[in-house]
């Protein structure tokens, strides 16, 4: 499996696949491995399909870790082990077209004033305000923070598809920002690891948002990428035009960043019924 592992790690590097992409894959098939107790290569296409079966009818996993788990014996049989896949049939679960949870402005505060400490307080408000993924969020070195009088802005290194980006830099963001460097004095990473060597672990931070949800009773559904839904409502609903906000969030097409036009809430009671549009029907 060691072999096979490495195999399938450098053809994910020459793909260029993002870290996490790396890690969920080999962990979709180590557990593959670890249902059949047999290597991944000495499975055959009943099997495969049997296990995908068995994530979704008897473990209940969710469709998106299901789809992982697919595309991760897609890329192994494919591209690692060249065995056409035209003889593998593995279903991708349909997902549900279900909306994100968006915050209330109210929400936002209440969750900030949650956080156990200052620390915890400037993460959740940098996610929201900068609009950033928890794996950007995490990553942010000083560097990063451009904080001139005609720059202010935040470089996002590296985001979804190897990208990089550019998004706002609030002057309150940046004045809880020196007031959390006075406190904490963090030197390289802006959120370090305990030993300093390098950024937060992306599981402390959903753990510090779900620690703030839970306090400020904002009920459990949702993690911390919610901030980053609350973002683009947020701004959307105060007027910003959808392009600008499809390159803050970094979005390759603009049809993902329009699922957004579905939560402003004052899109939907701010716009009038067409009944109000008809003549009044005569008496």
């Amino acid at each position: 499996m060691k072999s096979l592992r490495e195999q399938m790690n450098n053809a994910m590097i020459l793909r260029g696949f993002a870290l996490r992409t790396q890690e969920s894959y080999l962990a979709a098939v180590r557990a593959l491995a670890k249902h059949y107790r047999r290597s991944p290569d000495l499975l055959t296409a009943e099997e495969i399909e049997a296990y995908h079966l068995h994530l979704i009818v008897e473990r209940r996993l969710a469709y998106a870790s299901v789809n992982q788990s697919a595309c991760a014996c897609r890329f192994l049989f494919d591209k690692v082990l060249r065995r056409p896949m035209s003889r593998f049939d593995i279903p991708m679960a349909k997902v549900p077209k279900t909306l994100p949870r968006v915050l209330s402005r109210d929400e936002v505060t209440r969750l900030f004033a949650a956080a156990p400490n200052p620390r915890a307080r400037t993460l959740l408000m940098l996610t929201y305000a900068a609009g950033l993924r928890v794996s950007e969020v995490c990553a942010l070195q000083l560097a990063d923070i451009e904080s001139a009088t005609d720059r202010m802005c935040i470089k996002v290194r590296q985001g979804k598809g190897g990208r990089d980006r550019y998004t706002m830099l609030s002057p309150l963001l940046l004045q809880t920002l020196r007031d959390y460097w006075q406190l904490y004095h963090p030197r390289t990473w802006l959120f370090p690891n305990p030993s300093g060597s390098g950024p937060i672990d992306i599981k402390v931070a959903q753990r510090i948002y779900g620690a703030a949800r839970d306090k400020a009773g904002l009920g459990r559904n949702g993690g911390i990428h919610t901030l980053r839904h609350s973002f683009a409502t947020h701004l959307l609903e105060s007027g910003v035009d959808i392009h600008t906000i499809q390159r803050l969030l970094g979005h390759g097409h603009v049809s993902t960043t329009m699922r957004y036009f579905h939560l402003a809430q004052n899109k939907l009671t701010g716009t009038a019924s067409p009944l109000e549009l008809l003549a009044p029907a005569p008496r």
